[in-house]
């Protein structure tokens, strides 16, 4: 005989509310979710369990009853949802205003920094040919300058290597079969498939090295080892209509192993980003803890000073170090010291 599981009818406010926040069982309901293919069959499997194993339908007073019920949650989350969205959309805003407000910063402080190495050009030259005049005649001809010792060639083709890739789009890249997005914590890949394309028509295999994205009985979209390691336990996926384009989007969050660095691409061997130009969302800085926000707000200081073709943190100590002991030991020549 089976056992019905008696479900209270009535609850308060406060434990509705709870119930709603409860994320406690989100793992599990992607899972289902996942293998049963979609919302539509998930909410079949739901309301089958509370057909098979509840008294939702046998101990309700009428139909109209269990209805009323099923409405009620319903627009309640609806409600949460609507005011979900409203906060996604002012904090995107919000994070748009603020890229441009960097970028335009960037470029203010990239045509000041180029104003002033014109003019130090200018006054260098002018210096030089001032004392080219009055000293040519009495200076001895110079001789040819040493070759590059072996090494220095090296880090110049270090240097030129500097910032190689792609300029990110949302600190990610779109190519011509998938596009992806990336924080610190997450990284989001999208993948376009025909509209009509329903979840059990498709193939979502996520491993900790590893993503396949295929429409079954076609060649995969995405198939291939993955840049760095993903926590298998914060990953899923998602397929939703896409009224612009009349198609459908997949959409799949991987959670970072790592959350502490930047990924230059998705799938090993397609085309990196350069991931100097990356930007943190300045929002998300409040979030994290003392000694990651402090590592987060070194990497954005040491981008910027690149970017402006300024020292960086590490580089302004050893610089002020030198500078301290040269100081400290004015009879020693410091002519030929490099900063390493």
């Amino acid at each position: 005989s089976r056992r019905a599981l008696l479900l209270p009818r009535t609850s308060s406010s406060g434990q509705m509310v709870a119930a709603m926040e409860d994320d406690r069982f989100d793992g599990m309901l992607i899972n289902m979710a996942q293998q049963v293919g979609g919302i539509d069959n998930l909410l079949d499997t739901i309301f089958g369990f509370l057909r098979r194993k509840t008294d939702f339908y046998a101990g309700a007073v009428d139909m109209s009853t269990a209805k009323a019920t099923v409405v009620k949650s319903f627009e309640k989350n609806k409600e949460r949802a609507d005011e979900d969205n409203k906060e996604k959309t002012m904090k995107e805003k919000k994070r748009k205003a603020e890229e441009e407000e960097r970028r335009k910063k960037l470029e203010a402080e990239k045509a000041k920094q180029q104003k002033h190495d014109d003019d130090s050009r200018i006054e260098d030259i002018t210096d030089a040919e001032q004392a080219g005049a009055t000293s040519a005649a009495a200076e001895p001809p110079k001789p040819p300058a040493p070759a590059a010792k072996e090494g220095e060639g090296e880090k110049a083709e270090e240097d030129e290597s500097e910032g190689k890739g792609l300029v990110p789009i949302n600190n990610g890249a779109v190519y011509d079969n998938y596009s992806w997005t990336q924080s610190l914590q997450d990284l989001v890949v999208t993948v376009t498939v025909p509209a009509g394309t329903k979840a059990k028509f498709l193939t979502v295999d996520i491993q900790k090295k590893a993503l396949k994205v295929a429409v079954k009985g076609q060649e995969a979209v995405v198939d291939g080892e993955l840049e760095k390691s993903v926590k298998l336990e914060d990953c899923f996926w998602s397929i939703e209509d896409n009224p612009k384009e009349a198609n459908r989007l997949v959409t799949i969050t991987l959670s970072k192993s790592n959350q502490m660095e930047w990924w230059k691409t998705v799938v090993v061997g397609d085309e990196e980003i350069n991931t100097q130009k990356v930007e943190p969302e300045n929002s998300k800085l409040s979030d994290l803890d003392g000694d990651t926000r402090q590592t987060v707000e070194k990497m954005m200081y040491d981008q910027r000073q690149k970017a402006a073709g300024l020292p960086t943190a590490d580089e302004q100590g050893k610089q002020d170090m030198l500078k301290k002991f040269m100081e400290a030991h004015p009879d020693m020549d410091f002519s030929k010291a490099k900063i390493c």
